[in-house]
């Protein structure tokens, strides 16, 4: 792109879950955001595709240019894209009032309807421009516990407890539905912006976890450390009438957002998200349900 070093070399670091590799640049008059993929090069051809993918069907920004593959001088693969208008959600929850928290809520509920509705084949990560889906490839859940377990440091007991917790979460895999659907594998508020003084969501961000799987896991995301009844409330509201997934719909999120906690809790501690995966994955332990001791919000049934 002509101008490429002279974006770069103003490039504002962002701060908040963006592996360091994402900055606010301006490009042709306009604000932008450059996404690097030095980290993970491969990622770039698929973030491209899927923005375009759904371009028009969700809040995601507009591509302005991309190099999806390395140069031949070194630099990285980018994505430049334009810049959302809005607030990080996160920011926005910490002061929103009742009413604007459930127009937020039924908002989310909605994305998630639609994210359901966008069917796959099989499950597994996407590769290359075309989408293309590979498996997993890391067994079923207890592998991919006991393949974690040492790093989320639990006694020989915990483990144990936390393995009987997987039974019931592979059970509700089971008689749940069977479909596999896009999902973003990292729906929560600091992903989200919002227009402070519309509490219109304006932008979903971040796709570099997406993948091709279970209609329940970016609920499962959402809920996972939420404490909001009337957020909660809002989103299952709309998700329920919106999109058939059944009954126990909060157990079968929390069992699909098994997999996304069990690699959060075996993250290094000094991460505040990993901390917070880890003390869950605990409590679940010692209470014997996936609720670990999270509060039901008057919802979960």
């Amino acid at each position: 792109m002509d101008g490429f070093g002279a974006i770069a070399a103003s490039a504002v670091p962002l701060t908040g879950g963006y592996g360091g590799e994402t900055f606010a640049v301006s490009a042709g008059g306009e604000d932008a955001v450059l996404k690097l993929y030095g980290k993970r090069p491969e990622r770039a051809a698929v973030d491209l595709s899927l923005m375009r993918l759904v371009r028009g069907l969700l809040p995601v920004p507009r591509v302005l240019d991309a190099m999806p593959e390395a140069a031949g001088d070194g630099a990285p693969p980018y994505v430049l894209y334009e810049r959302l208008p809005g607030v990080n959600l996160e920011t926005y929850l910490e002061t929103a009032g009742d009413g604007e928290r459930q127009v937020v809520g039924e908002q989310l509920g909605e994305l998630l309807v639609l994210l359901s509705g966008m069917p796959f084949l099989n499950f597994g990560d996407f590769v290359g421009r075309e989408l293309v889906i590979s498996p997993f490839g890391v067994g079923g859940l207890e592998d991919f516990f006991r393949a974690n377990a040492e790093g989320i440091g639990l006694t020989r007991e915990q483990g144990e407890r936390f393995e009987g917790v997987i039974d019931q979460a592979e059970e509700l895999a089971e008689s749940g539905v069977d479909r596999i659907c896009l999902v973003h594998s990292d729906f929560n508020p600091k992903n989200l912006l919002v227009d402070p003084a519309t509490a219109r969501i304006t932008g979903l961000i971040d796709w570099e976890f997406a993948h091709a799987g279970s209609p329940y896991a970016d609920l499962g995301n959402l809920l996972r450390f939420c404490a909001d009844p009337v957020l909660a409330g809002a989103v299952l509201g709309v998700v329920r009438a919106g999109f058939d997934l059944g009954d126990r719909l909060v157990e079968r999120a929390r069992a699909a957002d098994l997999w996304a906690l069990i690699d959060l809790a075996s993250r290094p501690a000094a991460n505040p998200v990993a901390a917070a995966a880890n003390a869950l994955i605990k409590r679940i332990c010692d209470t014997g349900d996936l609720a670990g001791g999270r509060p039901d919000q008057g919802v979960v049934h």
